[in-house]
């Protein structure tokens, strides 16, 4: 059986994002004082955590998708159909065909079209409908439509668009997810890792009514929440390493002195963290035991040579007490 797949991602931004696994070179900064943090956030995660998406948004997705023959991402083709924003201060477009393939080895495409928006706005279906329109005239093709909404408030968002004229009538109906209204403990629950991308989505928008100093103090302890529920996560340490830096800024500090903390927190949590596989323990603590026998070969040699207890301490970095025990 073949699946034409094709996916229009509208993703709208309330909250100001930050930079995709660095910090923000290129923020633009409107003419109210707000910074318009670095769209490829959102692109990053989804194009790191593809699949899981996926699976996220498509129950049945591994029964339609051969998800072990990977995904390739083909910008450049978007290009002519959807040119970039000229504006600076406009919402910018980006735009990614993804080639993927079905279990019945047919190669097909999903069309992912990130709008990024600082606000919801009243022509939202309408432009759904548009971006529909111009997709289903290039590639002629059926297209599963999602629009993924980051804005604070839980208002329900129309996700219809119709037209009609004398007899004639069109009924345009997309998918809308609201990550503000999400279930944070099936977020937490879930083994899903872009369940923890809505999670972290979630928490950037706490706190929105305090001061600033309160606000602050309050992000603070809900990333470093958030930070030790990742490192507990039995998913691939990559995946954790993706959420990481997801977290890392996409929760934003006032002050940017609370970053030197959160660090400082994160290095104390990753040295306690439990992600380590039994079967990584095992190599881990074989590879510490085979040094520690290297050590303890070469302090028994030096000490055979008649060398001095503090010399071998010194080449080995044993303590004096291990050396004296040597047999």
């Amino acid at each position: 059986m073949q699946y034409n797949i094709h996916m229009t991602v509208t993703i709208a931004l309330n909250e100001p994002q930050a930079g995709y696994l660095h910090e923000p070179q290129n923020d633009v900064t409107d003419p109210g004082g707000n910074i318009r943090r670095n769209d490829l956030l959102y692109k990053g995660i989804l194009e790191d955590l593809f699949d899981d998406f996926l699976r996220f948004m498509i129950p049945n997705a591994d029964e339609r998708i051969d998800m072990q023959r990977g995904f390739e991402f083909l910008n450049k083709e978007l290009e002519q159909l959807f040119p970039p924003e000229e504006n600076i201060y406009q919402p910018r477009i980006i735009d990614q065909l993804v080639k993927i393939y079905t279990r019945d080895g047919k190669e097909e495409w999903i069309l992912l079209h990130l709008e990024i928006q600082d606000r919801y706005s009243s022509d939202f279906s309408e432009r759904m409908f548009r971006y529909f329109i111009r997709i289903y005239d290039k590639y002629q093709r059926p297209i599963s439509a999602y629009a993924i909404l980051t804005e604070a408030s839980s208002i329900v968002r129309s996700n219809i668009f119709s037209l009609s004229c004398l007899g004639t009538k069109v009924d345009y109906t997309f998918n809308m997810f609201k990550m503000a209204t999400q279930d944070e403990a099936q977020l937490e629950n879930s083994e899903n890792p872009f369940a923890k991308v809505v999670l972290i989505a979630k928490a950037a928008l706490q706190g929105k009514a305090l001061q600033e100093h309160a606000r602050d103090t309050f992000l603070l302890e809900v990333k470093t929440k958030l930070a030790r529920h990742l490192l507990s996560q039995s998913m691939h340490k990559n995946k954790i390493r993706i959420l990481i830096n997801f977290l890392k800024y996409h929760i934003r500090f006032t002050d940017n002195r609370n970053n030197t903390i959160f660090e400082q927190r994160l290095d104390e949590i990753t040295e306690r963290s439990t992600t380590m596989g039994i079967e990584e323990q095992i190599i881990d603590l074989a590879t510490k035991e085979g040094v520690k026998q290297g050590k303890l070969q070469t302090a028994r040699e030096m000490k055979a040579d008649g060398q001095s207890d503090e010399l071998i301490a010194k080449y080995t970095k044993l303590s004096i007490e291990e050396i004296k025990n040597l047999k």
